[in-house]
């Protein structure tokens, strides 16, 4: 009687500790989509407004909205328990290697098996791969019951990874790796210096914000006052700035989704895959390397996740925001909370199954 209690109190709360914006967001990415093709057939000129102010190959509303989009989640990152990396190098080093290394290359596994014939929607998976997650972790993680700090330092590490590494790697996924297997003639003609502008533009600078939020505001106002007055309040905002670029998106797109709703789906599938497989082949890892429950839990959620915002501004400031890239990235965050949420029930039964109480300690110093 007493393990039933266990197990099904925190399956009921799992749904209800969601604020209702994020419990939601699938509901609302569907109707920003819906909204956004209704735009588009009732006002065809509103793609013209939309390209009227551009900063290169973004609009200027648009750039708005991907920066906002940014910046709160990169305000709520902990960057100050960066220095905590050394005390436990074993767990960060796996967690590097999942994110930065095994994470990019199943999901290019996947974009190449799955989509061979739809070059554009492959790249944004592609990118979709690289971009790991630094925001909606935190939430799946607590309710999942890990370790809420080894992931505060885990979303800043990748926070700093995806500076230096989103670039190089997104160029060698992209134009590189393609080549070792003679497919040179299906990848897209992009230029290494296209990626970067759109990383340092739509990370760099709402990166540089948080920070200096961030510091400003715990040094002038205390920590508790920023996570229980500021956070709150800035930053369920980020939607916001999601909400409106999958609108001017699919005004933009509403034509070519209608005329093909099967490779919208084909896209969804090797997204759903990647999340199941990344999530249980860290689980295993976690469980092959004596972690705690707490520990692989985190590791786990930090594996599966993206930061599908990344991913949307990258597509759009490199490939417009009416390319099938942006397309196949806005598609991401639409498929992951789904099934993240489903994992958090499945992570609970994996602690009651394969995890003893006694195994929950601490990180090992």
């Amino acid at each position: 009687m007493a393990q039933a209690k266990v197990v099904s109190q925190p399956q009921v709360g799992v749904f209800q500790q969601l604020s209702m914006l994020d419990r939601f967001l699938p509901l609302w990415i569907f109707a920003a989509m819906a909204l956004g093709i209704i735009l588009g057939a009732v006002a065809p000129g509103i793609k013209d407004v939309f390209n009227a102010l551009s900063i290169g190959t973004v609009s200027f509303p648009i750039a708005v909205g991907l920066l906002w989009m940014m910046y709160p989640v990169l305000a709520k990152v902990k960057y100050e328990e960066l220095g905590k990396v050394a005390q436990a190098w074993e767990q960060f080093s796996v967690s590097l290697v999942l994110n930065w290394v095994v994470g990019p290359v199943i999901m290019f596994i996947l974009a190449w098996v799955l989509l061979p014939d739809l070059p554009h929607f492959r790249t944004g998976l592609i990118i979709v791969g690289l971009a790991r997650c630094i925001a909606m972790v935190l939430i799946w993680n607590m309710l999942a019951g890990g370790d809420s700090e080894y992931c505060a330092v885990l979303v800043a590490l990748n926070s700093i990874f995806q500076i230096v590494m989103f670039s190089p790697l997104a160029y060698f996924f992209l134009v590189i790796v393609p080549g070792w297997f003679g497919l040179q003639g299906t990848v897209v003609n992009i230029e290494m210096s296209d990626i970067a502008k759109s990383v340092l533009i739509f990370l760099g600078i709402p990166l540089a914000a948080g920070i200096i939020t961030r510091f400003y505001f715990l040094r002038t106002r205390g920590k508790e006052w920023y996570e229980t007055k500021l956070m709150p309040r800035l930053g369920p905002t980020a939607m916001i700035g999601l909400l409106f670029t999958i609108v001017v998106m699919f005004s933009m797109q509403g034509d070519k989704i209608l005329a093909a709703p099967l490779d919208v789906l084909r896209v969804a599938i090797p997204l759903l895959i990647y999340f199941v497989v990344m999530f249980f082949a860290s689980f295993a890892l976690s469980l092959w390397r004596n972690f705690p429950y707490e520990l692989a839990a985190t590791q786990s959620f930090t594996a599966a996740s993206n930061n599908f915002e990344l991913a949307i501004a990258v597509a759009v400031g490199t490939f417009t925001i009416a390319s099938q890239e942006a397309l196949a990235a806005v598609i991401g965050p639409l498929i992951e909370v789904p099934v993240l949420i489903g994992l958090v029930y499945v992570a609970l039964w994996i602690k009651q199954a394969w995890f003893k109480p006694a195994e929950a300690k601490a990180i090992a110093e």
